[in-house]
């Protein structure tokens, strides 16, 4: 069955590796994640953002990820990614989703915590973990738009004040990563991460995580980092595949044929991921 991700998250941060969270869109992307996690003995997440729960709709979404945690025996879960509307998230709450993401990071400190305290407080009564974001990365994700000029670090006394007053699971930071692709690889702040993570004991999330060196990912994991997401280069992938198919064969006309090649290239994408977290062999349910 589909958990929560609060005791994944805690499991990562006491073993001192991160869950990978790769973003899906339809069915050929949750089979790609779920059973490349499972070869690897992998705990997932598989995140979908409000783009996503629009294009493929969320009771579609709940079957798919539902049966792919039934098929393969890792700790799975399905979190809704940098949601910005609280009725929409307790709507989606309420019809099964075990794991959410409030992203009210563009409000006022004194608004952002109001808005993911009144989403953990009504998560909390269907057992449902709550991911929230202080700070604010620059780069775009499907609707989402930051500009640069926008974009600001966590302080580290805030996170604290933050996490005390909301009470949420885990918590997205901003250490220098940003949506989407690089031009240049990111210069990440180290001593930030490390200072807001003497003052937390909740789990830290890393987003913008594509592109980033894995050097530079396990440096965030030994810093206090417990999730990665990836979205970006899960799709550039996939894509190419497809690409590639159409280039050698203009004429295919078989969904079924020209998926395949995309699927390959992302799987190659999601196994060098989950290397890079550290979560591989980690994902026994009896472990």
């Amino acid at each position: 069955m589909l958990v929560n991700t609060k005791e994944m998250l805690q499991a990562a941060q006491a073993g001192k590796y991160a869950v990978p969270a790769f973003n899906i869109h339809n069915l050929e992307t949750v089979q790609v994640v779920a059973r490349t996690a499972a070869e690897l003995e992998s705990p997932v997440i598989l995140a979908a953002t409000p783009g996503t729960v629009a294009y493929a709709g969320p009771e579609f979404l709940l079957a798919m990820a539902a049966v792919a945690a039934r098929k393969y025996p890792v700790p799975m879960s399905l979190h809704l990614d940098h949601f910005q509307d609280p009725d929409m998230l307790i709507e989606l709450i309420d019809m099964g989703f075990p794991s959410v993401m409030i992203d009210a990071s563009h409000h006022p400190f004194a608004e952002n915590v109001a808005l993911v305290r009144s989403v953990v407080e009504y998560a909390r009564q269907k057992d449902v973990s709550v991911e929230a974001e202080l700070g604010r990365l620059g780069g775009r994700e499907e609707d989402l738009e930051v500009d640069n000029s926008d974009a600001f670090l966590t302080d580290p006394a805030e996170a604290q004040e933050f996490v005390s007053a909301t009470g949420v699971d885990s918590l997205a930071v901003a250490i220098g990563t940003a949506h989407g692709l690089y031009k240049a690889a990111p210069r990440l702040d180290y001593k930030r991460l490390a200072e807001i993570s003497l003052r937390l004991s909740v789990p830290l999330v890393l987003h913008g995580g594509s592109g980033v060196p894995d050097k530079s990912v396990r440096e965030t994991i030994r810093r206090g980092v417990c999730k990665v997401n990836i979205a970006t280069e899960l799709k550039v992938a996939f894509a190419a595949g497809v690409k590639e198919h159409f280039s050698v064969k203009p004429e295919a006309d078989d969904p079924r044929q020209y998926m395949e090649p995309g699927k390959a290239l992302m799987k190659q994408v999601v196994k060098d991921k989950i290397l890079m977290c550290g979560s591989d062999g980690k994902g026994g349910r009896s472990k």
